[in-house]
């Protein structure tokens, strides 16, 4: 994954859509994650890319032709930290009676 572009793509949907919207976003070329949230957003995709240049082809070619997509906002990634040590992350302040 050296050299890959990492975007996040936070999207409103449409209210009735978003389960729909998420699904059709999963399927679009270079978006490797998609999560419902809560907030103010519904869905975040998670995309990584070759190269820069190849952004704007997958949101505006791709993501803005998704059915269902009421508003996007789409922040660059400078810099990932080591994946193993986010996993680690998410056990946190969980003991081991509650981890089951």
């Amino acid at each position: 994954m050296a050299g890959m572009v990492t975007a996040i793509v936070m999207v409103q949907a449409e209210r009735q859509r978003v389960q729909e919207t998420a699904e059709a976003l999963a399927g679009v070329p270079g978006v490797r994650e998609v999560y419902s949230v809560t907030g103010e957003w519904d869905i975040v995709a998670i995309l990584k890319i070759a190269r820069y240049e190849d952004l704007d082809d997958v949101v505006t070619g791709h993501l803005r032709k998704v059915e269902g997509i009421a508003r996007t906002q789409t922040m660059l990634a400078f810099r990932t930290y080591n994946e193993a040590l986010l996993d680690q992350g998410f056990g946190v302040g969980l003991d081991e009676s509650q981890e089951r």
